[in-house]
């Protein structure tokens, strides 16, 4: 944490409200360049030096994504392991009275619903961590200088910790029933990195909007709860007879597609491959726009 922090004070890095001698990569030249009128090539160069940055900053990044992890479940006995306890016991508890309903092969359902509900839980806490990006660090923003995109990998890099507990469920109902997927299981690796940046995307869009519309995570969480419910999360896309071409249209199917299924063991269509990478162009450059045009607006919001 100590070497982190001396590598942010000697980077020099900083974006509490504009612009930074650090990020104009010319001697200082930019330093008033955030200014009414200010091109939006302008407000480019500096939103990339911003994620620049924030990259040689990832050490610090790690060690308060760990913080936040260590001050969440301070005195607590098991710690984040709690998470993982629960989710445990919601996939035992959601397999067998699921694969008694649907009439369904637990060996077949209960591998489906641990990834499902793992993959889920991630993406739910992301989204909801993601609306506080900056909120919750206003005191921080108004106060040190450093790029905004370290925030939203702070929040990424935490729940990726999380995340990283409960896989350990997938492995035990791997480990119960015998099931290896294979070298297909590598498949999913470019899946992940895509996931990695609709993260990122997500955490900077959600926070900016949420910065200036305080509003907005009640009905984000309204959203969410409602795309656990048409997405095929609990129950599978095999269960859907009529329609189920138009599943690719729903954007957490696609996305949660190319990576459930080379870790069950299938191939994705290149339909739900093509849906998946327009869906995250279009997340990507929705955030990216947006964080060009409000990037010397966020600290006044706050």
């Amino acid at each position: 944490m100590t070497v982190a922090l001396q590598e942010c004070s000697s980077a020099g890095t900083g974006f509490a409200g504009s612009d930074s001698p650090a990020l104009s990569g010319r001697d200082g030249e930019d330093d008033f360049a955030l200014i009414a009128g200010l091109a939006f090539s302008g407000r480019h160069r500096l939103a990339v030096a911003d994620m620049r940055a924030a990259l040689r900053l990832y050490r610090l990044a790690w060690a308060l994504a760990w913080l936040d992890i260590k001050s969440r479940y301070r005195g607590s006995l098991l710690g984040p392991l709690w998470l993982t306890l629960s989710t445990a016991v919601m996939v035992a508890s959601l397999g067998i009275l699921y694969s008694t309903l649907f009439r369904m092969d637990l060996r077949e359902y209960l591998p489906f619903l641990a990834l499902s509900l793992v993959a889920w839980g991630f993406v739910q806490t992301l989204v909801s961590d993601a609306c506080a990006c900056f909120t919750q660090h206003e005191g921080v923003i108004r106060s040190i200088r450093m790029p905004y995109f370290l925030y939203a990998g702070r929040v990424v890099l935490r729940n990726i910790l999380v995340l990283a507990h409960n896989i350990v469920v997938i492995a035990v109902v791997y480990a119960i029933f015998g099931i290896w997927p294979g070298w297909i299981a590598l498949a999913a690796l470019p899946a992940l990195l895509l996931w990695l940046a609709d993260s990122l995307a997500a955490a900077m869009l959600l926070g900016a909007f949420c910065a200036r519309f305080r509003d907005i995570p009640p009905i984000v969480a309204s959203v969410m709860q409602i795309a656990f419910f048409v997405s095929p999360i609990i129950w599978k896309p095999e269960l859907i007879e009529h329609g189920r071409r138009w599943l690719p249209l729903n954007p957490f199917f696609s996305l949660f597609e190319i990576v459930r299924a080379p870790l069950l063991g299938g191939v994705p269509s290149w339909q739900v491959w093509v849906a998946s990478v327009g869906y995250s162009l279009l997340l990507c450059g929705m955030s990216w726009l947006l964080f060009v045009r409000v990037r010397n607006r966020l600290a006044f919001w706050l």
